[in-house]
Order: C-alpha cells, then sequence, then structure tokens
C-alpha cells in the first residue's frame, strides 16, 4: 500500500507545534498527530514547551514518533502551556523570532484559544515569513469558524456526569441545586449540560434572564410535584454570581427544604479526553501540518458540517459564534 505524501508550495523542513492558554482535554492528541504525519511527511518536528513563553526562553526540542507514544488517552499537555505577559512586548516577539531562527524553525502550529491566536496575528504582523496555522483549543468551544473546539465535549461529558450526581442527593433531600460551569463568555458548556443533565434551567451569558423569571420557572415545575431541581449557571450569567442567585431565589421561593451550590470548576479542564475530543484533535492536527505544506497561513483550521475549514486568525477571533437557537428553545421546552 502506497501512503501520499504531500509536496509543499514552499521549502518548509522544520515545523514547530506549542500549546497555550488554558489546557483543554485532546491537546496530546492532537500534538500526536502532528508529530506522525510531519514525520511521515520527511519534516522535522519540534516541540516548544510553555507556549509563547518557552519560545521566548527557546525552550525548544526535537520530537520524534516515540514521544508521543500512549499519550492520546492523557488529559493536560505533554508541552505544558503558559500564559505569556512578555509576548505582549515587542521585545519579548522578537527574542522568540530570534529563537526560532536559530533553530531553522519554517513554520509554526499553535494549539489553543482566542488569546493565543491575538497572539499569532501579532507576531505574523511582524514576522510575515514565518507561515503559522492555529487549531481551536479550548473548552469554551467560543472560537468563530468551527462547530466544535478541541476540549468541549470532554468538559461537557464531566460537567454531566457531575450533575448526574448531584441529581441523586437533590431528590433524596427535596433541593434546589445550583451548578455553576465554567463560560465566561460562552454558554456552551452550560446550555449542552444543561440538555444533557436534564436541568431545570439554564443561565447563559447569551440570554437575558432575570430572578424573576427563574422564580416563575422554578414554580411551574413545583406546581408539577417536582420536588427537587437543578439550574446549571455559566460563569458570565448576567445575574451575578452562583452564590448571589441562590441567595436571591431564595428570599423568593420556599417550595424547597434546601439551596444549595456547586462549582465544578477547573475539574472540567482535566481528565482523560472523550473518544470524540480524540478524534477531533486528532483530524485537526493531522490537517494543519498538510495545510501547512500547501501553503496555508494565518489561519485556524476548524470542522464545520464535518469538513475541514479554515478560518483567518482575525475573523476566529472577532466574530462571534452564535449559540444553536433552536437548541435554546429547546432546553427551555425540555426544563419545564
Amino acid at each position: 500500500m502506497t501512503e501520499n505524501k504531500i509536496t509543499p508550495t514552499k521549502e518548509i523542513k522544520r515545523i514547530a507545534v506549542f500549546t497555550s492558554g488554558g489546557d483543554a482535554p485532546g491537546m496530546n492528541a492532537a500534538v500526536r498527530a502532528i508529530v506522525r504525519n510531519a514525520v511521515h511527511n520527511d519534516l522535522h518536528i519540534y516541540g516548544i514547551m510553555r507556549g509563547y513563553e518557552g519560545m521566548i526562553d527557546g525552550n525548544i526540542r526535537r520530537l520524534e514518533t516515540t514521544d508521543v507514544s500512549n499519550i492520546i488517552h492523557r488529559g493536560g499537555t505533554i508541552l505544558k502551556t503558559a500564559r505569556s505577559q512578555r509576548f505582549l512586548t515587542p521585545e519579548g516577539r522578537k527574542k522568540a523570532y530570534e529563537n526560532l531562527i536559530d533553530n531553522d524553525i519554517d513554520a509554526l502550529i499553535a494549539i489553543g484559544g482566542n488569546g493565543t491566536f491575538t497572539g499569532a496575528v501579532k507576531f505574523m504582523e511582524e514576522y510575515p515569513n514565518v507561515p503559522i496555522l492555529g487549531l481551536p483549543g479550548t473548552i469554551d468551544n467560543d472560537l468563530y469558524g468551527t462547530d466544535f473546539t478541541i476540549g468541549f465535549d470532554t468538559a461537557v461529558n464531566t460537567s454531566v456526569q457531575a450533575v448526574d450526581k448531584i441529581r441523586d442527593t437533590a431528590d433524596s433531600h427535596n433541593r434546589l441545586f445550583f451548578v455553576e460551569v465554567m463560560g465566561r463568555h460562552s454558554g456552551y458548556i452550560a446550555l449542552h449540560t444543561g440538555i444533557g443533565g436534564g436541568a431545570g434551567g439554564v443561565l447563559i451569558p447569551e440570554e437575558e434572564t432575570t430572578i424573576d423569571d427563574l422564580v416563575r420557572l422554578l414554580k411551574r415545575g413545583a406546581k408539577r410535584a417536582k420536588l427537587f431541581s437543578i439550574v446549571i449557571v455559566a460563569e458570565g450569567n448576567h445575574m451575578g454570581t452562583v452564590y448571589d442567585i441562590a441567595k436571591k431565589v431564595e428570599e423568593q421561593i420556599d417550595i424547597y427544604d434546601d439551596i444549595k451550590v456547586t462549582v465544578i470548576g477547573h475539574l472540567q479542564r482535566g481528565g482523560s479526553p472523550s473518544s470524540f475530543d480524540r478524534v477531533l484533535a486528532s483530524i485537526l492536527g493531522f490537517s494543519a501540518v498538510e495545510a501547512l505544506l500547501q501553503g496555508k497561513t494565518g489561519m485556524m483550521v476548524g470542522i464545520k458540517n464535518n469538513s475541514i475549514h479554515y478560518t483567518p486568525f482575525h475573523e476566529a477571533i472577532t466574530r462571534r459564534k452564535s449559540l444553536n437557537k433552536d437548541l435554546l428553545r429547546m432546553s427551555h421546552i425540555l426544563a419545564q
């Protein structure tokens, strides 16, 4: 069986990959796919440790296929990650560029979210001779140009599993639980967790909801002899902290024996990636190598309608990704 190799449109011999910003389950699967497809295409592949910080410090090392063995199931990132204040300065970016040149790096693949791609845009403005492609690695699923981001599915599964456990104690004690999930600017995790966990309500940044709206919803459930409920709260909702919301609701209703708050927090970022995230990350990582060899640069490699889709960095970070309105409407109906 003959395995086709890509003939590059420009001379690319050495690619470096790094992970930046918040970690997301599936990043390791993406790194694995990048390394193995790069080696398949006779490229030298390097890993930059700790994102832009490692680029500035020159923390760059050669990767072989054996370095990415037995990592597809691991959470976090073997390349580590960091948020770099130094990369925000021209001096920091200049040092990073010099280190890439010293290591004969021809192109970069960045795995991260909004901040990672913002840094890539600035770097390319100053050093356009270094092609860069990005993979959407963020649990928030908030990047325009891709249906799903690496880590989102795992984060939702983690949240739903937590809600399933909370449901047991809520039912046993006739309690109302407010469960906070991540999502400062995006309600994707909250919406999918609410539907998957059978929640009695969802509070998200994309929708203006009042305490009165929420109280009416809970009272409607109580009329059906529903003596416990779970409300999923995205951390970026418009009504305040999950503790503030719980206190305000407690002042207006007395239909539950008790009201409790659970913050899932960074549990959503950790753990073994789901099979969906492993496959998604592998497809995107594999495609990024081939896209570089085909001459693409300044783009995020995403997936739309089950097909690879390329979105310029500027659009990915500036255009707002809209929630599925039909899904939101459905969540309200199913919560009744």
